[in-house]
């Protein structure tokens, strides 16, 4: 995959936006959560301000998160405008009380033209099957690849042991 994102981010002196410059690594049980095929809910942020949550397969690259979209729907438009995502996971898993795993990241989104088939046709193989041949038809958009960089991590799980 390209690793030549134009970042998107907003130049601002805020300190919530300035929370968002760091980066952290994944700890490897929240790398294992993402890589089992469970879906992702990636939250942008609307022009008026209402959140926006499409549901959406997700793959690693490194400690970066990676979406494909082969439009320019919602979340495309929307993290143009603002590249502070998170992205959720619901776990199979409970925890000693009963209690579903989550995984929650905060992150900053950029963009990549191109290359979502070659990532979603690679992500099919967790999330259909190995078999799997996706996109589903001849000569697909090349679309976008979302990048995310956690900034924070939260939920209930051994992800947040010692945060």
């Amino acid at each position: 995959m390209p690793r030549s994102p134009t970042s998107i981010r907003k130049a601002t002196s805020s300190a919530r936006d300035r929370a968002y410059s760091s980066r952290m690594s994944l700890p490897p049980s929240a790398g294992d959560l993402i890589a089992s095929g469970r879906l992702g809910h990636l939250h942008t942020t609307n022009a008026d301000g209402s959140p926006q949550v499409s549901v959406v397969w997700v793959g690693l690259d490194g400690d970066d998160l990676v979406v494909a979209h082969m439009g320019a729907g919602a979340k495309i438009r929307n993290i143009h405008r603002d590249p502070r995502v998170v992205l959720s996971f619901d776990s199979e898993e409970r925890n000693a009380v009963g209690m579903a795993l989550t995984l929650i990241v905060h992150g900053e989104a950029t963009l990549t033209e191109g290359g979502a088939p070659a990532l979603l046709q690679d992500l099919a193989r967790t999330y259909v099957g190995p078999d799997a041949v996706f996109p589903p038809f001849p000569d697909p958009p090349e679309g976008h690849i979302i990048h995310i960089r956690p900034t924070r991590i939260g939920g209930v799980g051994p992800w947040t042991e010692g945060a």
